[in-house]
Parts: C-alpha cells; structure tokens; sequence
C-alpha cells in the first residue's frame, strides 16, 4: 500500500501542469505562513508571545481564533485577523442573495458571479476595518481582551497613529490572504481559502504534540496530569474522528437513472442504466469552517464593546458594561451556549449549502432534455421532488455526524482535562477542517492523474466521488 501511495505522488511530478499547479501551491502557501511573523509596529511582541506561552492550557475562544490565524495573533502579527473576515463576508453576500431579488438575478446572469464575489470584496474591507479597529483598541487596552493580562502596557506608543497604521495593516493582510487563498483556487490545486486555514492549523501542531507529551511526561519531580488510561482513550478518539470523517465525507446515496432508447441518425443507441451520486456530506467541511468564523467575531466585539462602555465616566449605564461582558463570557469557546449555538449553525449551514450549490430543477431538467429518468418518478417536477427531499433527508444525516464530529471531542477535553490545544487539535473542529480539505484536495489531485491514466491513490478507487 506505502508503496502505491509513493508510486502515486512521484507520478504527480511527471505531469507538467499538475507539477506546476503544485509547486504554485506550496509557493503560496509559505507566503502565507510569512504573514503570521510579520509584526504590528508598536506593538511589544515578546509580553504578547509570552502570555500565549503562560496561558496555553486556558483556551477560550481566543485561543480557537489564534489557532486559526496560524499563530499570527501570538506575534501581533499583520495576519492578526486571517482570513475569517473574508468567509464572513461571503457568507453574508450568500444569504443576501437567496432573499434579494436583484442579486439572485445577478447569480443567474453570465458574468453575474465575477459581481458578486467582488461584492464580497467590497464587505471584506469593511468587516476588516471594522475589526482591525476592535483589535487596535484591545491591544491599546489588553485587559479587555486577555484575561489575566499583567505584562504592562502591550502598545508601546498609544494614539490615532498608531491605530491608523494598525487598521491598514490587518486590512492589508487579509486581503493578501484573500487574494493568495483566490489564486490557489484559480491556479493551484484544493481550495485555496480552506487550504490557508489548514496550513495555519498544521502550523499550530509541534504545539499541540508539545502539550500532549506534557500531560503524561511533565519532567522530573512532576506529577503527570494524565495516566495511560486517558492515553489511550485520546488515541482512539483520534481514530474515531480520522474514520468518520473519512467515511461521512464520502459517503454516497445512488440514484438509479435510466436513459431510454434513442435514434440519431440511422442509428439507434440501445437504452442505459447509471446511477447519480448525492453526497450524504454535500456541503463537506464548508459548515465548520463556516460557523466556526461567525462565532469568533461576536465575543471579541462584546469584549471591546464592554470596556468601551465606562460607567465611571457617567457617558453609559453600567448595566450595558455588564451585559456586553456577560454576553462574551457566556460564547467561551467550550461552554453550553457556545457548544449549543456551534452545532445549530453547523446544521443550517449544512442546509444553507445545499440550498445554494445544488439545483435540484436543471438537474431534472437536464435528465428530461437527456432522455434520462428516475425509475418508479415521473420527469420534470416529480424528479425535482423526489431529489429535492432526497437530498434534505440525507443532508440531515451528514450534518448530524458532522456536528457530532465537531463537539464531541470538546465536550469530551472538557471532562478529561485534556488542553484544548490537544483536545482541539487531535480531535476536534482543527482535525474535521483538516483531514476534509486534505480529502478534498486529494480527489483534485486523483482527477488529473485519472485524466492521463495514472491510477489514484488506491487502485481500486475508495476516494469517491471519482466518476
């Protein structure tokens, strides 16, 4: 088997345009990674590092966003804000579209999709100045923002230029995450905005084996944390969440179609059967990713908006600080709310997906033009029926594994003790987002060498979704 995998991968080097489409990639993503170590000027990075460093069994969500960035949050880096902002913003432009009539239209209209992702663009820039200024402000007053903060001043020169500087730069960086995630997509191989995710998320791995090894090595004189017991529960939970994401990612429902006689010509082409394949998990690791950047933005703003509010000063009530900062302890990454609102938003966007990239009606439409039809359904609406509530149906299903997949390892760090950094990492929303986009990336990969007759990563074709 290693040696078919081997055999596989060198074959990816002898086609020309696969090898280039590679190599543009990795280029691409090392600029990436460069954005996590460029830092803010003004900015005392070592106080910063150092808090990551003292507060890394705390997690919170401040530790799922750092995570995130790559660890450009831990370096006061000009990718602070990664490339959330810019998922965000596309999520909006989405849901705008399924209930504004001209922008619907535009998605149908040639030429209208290039409008509509430079609409998402345009609310890119605003989401990143929006929370490029939040973060100035927080670093100017770190407290708000780092609980148990006590390295002294993190600005090392307050005032408006500092946060002017500040904001143009996060913006500045998101945008060339943006562009660089675009032009992996474009000209690479994967998808490049869940590929500049995932490089930040392997990046965060030497930490996360770091703070394994210490719960059950610690060092001499050392209790460890942890004995053989959890070891081995944490390894099969690795496992676990490896095998089901693979089997849920890949996992088909086949729809029998027949295509009747036909006459072209003088000739006549006897009628065939095939199958089409809806995937249980259509929407992939879309949803994770998905609600995992709408829930980092609202704790980080009630935050800012929390300490802004001083009632010393007589300007606000003091029970608008209270519930801004009640409101951003109650989304603390691994907390009832939060976990409860991860799931519901897991599921609608596995729903949302669906209802955006899968077109029920051409795909009917096409099996009529075709010739083709579901036995036992008549064409035309009842095919679009019957696919539309096969679809919800298996939909639920997949979104169900995939939330289940996502918080139960949470819930299990939880009552184990585990660092959410491990817990995380090994077996959570880090793992799903990881081992779908590779997945994803894989099939890419296969197709190319499938279209010059190379075999695939397994001969005998267990990475589906290959025709």
């Amino acid at each position: 088997m290693f040696g078919s995998l081997i055999q596989t991968f060198t074959n990816c080097f002898k086609i020309p345009e696969l090898k280039s489409r590679i190599f543009f990639t990795v280029l691409l993503l090392a600029i990436c990674r460069l954005l996590a170590f460029v830092h803010v000027p003004g900015l005392n990075n070592a106080a910063l590092a150092q808090y990551f460093e003292d507060h890394a069994g705390a997690g919170g969500i401040l530790a799922m966003y750092n995570l995130f960035t790559g660890d450009a949050m831990r370096h006061g880096a000009v990718g602070a804000l990664g490339i959330m902002p810019y998922i965000s913003a596309t999520i909006i432009i989405q849901l705008l579209t399924a209930v504004i009539p001209q922008l619907s239209k535009a998605a149908r209209e040639e030429g209208g999709r290039a409008k509509i992702i430079q609409y998402g663009r345009y609310l890119t820039v605003v989401l990143c100045v929006i929370l490029g200024t939040s973060t100035a402000l927080s670093w100017e007053n770190p407290q708000t923002l780092f609980s148990g903060w006590s390295y002294g001043d993190l600005v090392l020169s307050k005032g408006w230029w500092y946060r002017i500087q500040t904001v143009l730069l996060l913006t500045t960086g998101t945008m060339m995450l943006m562009w660089l995630g675009e032009q992996i997509t474009e000209r690479g191989i994967g998808n490049g905005v869940s590929l500049v995710i995932t490089i930040g998320i392997v990046a965060s791995l030497p930490s996360a084996v770091g703070q394994m090894k210490e719960m059950f090595w610690p060092g001499k004189g050392i209790e460890p944390s942890h004995n053989i017991g959890h070891g081995a529960l944490l390894a099969a939970m690795i496992i676990v969440v490896i095998g089901v994401v693979i089997a849920v990612t890949q996992a088909q429902r086949k729809i029998p179609v027949q295509y009747a006689q036909r006459a072209v010509g003088r000739k006549i082409y006897a009628g065939q059967s095939s199958f089409m394949p809806l995937r249980v998990n259509y929407a992939g690791v879309m949803p994770v990713i998905f609600a995992s950047a709408i829930l980092m933005f609202p704790q980080k703003i009630f935050l800012t908006v929390g300490s802004a509010f001083k009632p010393e000063n007589g300007a606000f009530p003091k029970f608008m600080s209270e519930t801004c900062l009640a409101l951003a302890r109650l989304l603390n990454d691994g907390s009832v709310a939060y976990l409860v609102l991860f799931g519901l938003m897991i599921l609608f966007f596995s729903y949302f997906w669906v209802a955006t990239q899968f077109n029920e009606i051409q795909i009917a439409d096409d099996l009529k033009k075709n010739g083709g039809y579901i036995p036992g359904v008549r064409p035309g609406v009842p095919t679009s029926d019957y696919l539309h509530n096969t679809m919800s149906r298996i939909t639920l299903a997949g979104a169900l594994f995939l939330t289940g997949i996502a918080i139960m390892p949470i819930i299990l760090g939880k009552l184990m003790g585990i660092p959410p950094a491990v817990a995380g990492f090994f077996g959570g929303t880090s793992m799903l987002i990881t081992v779908g986009v590779m997945l994803d990336t894989m099939r890419q990969i296969e197709s190319h060498l499938l279209m010059r007759h190379y075999d695939g990563f397994l001969k005998k074709g267990k990475i589906k979704g290959r025709l």
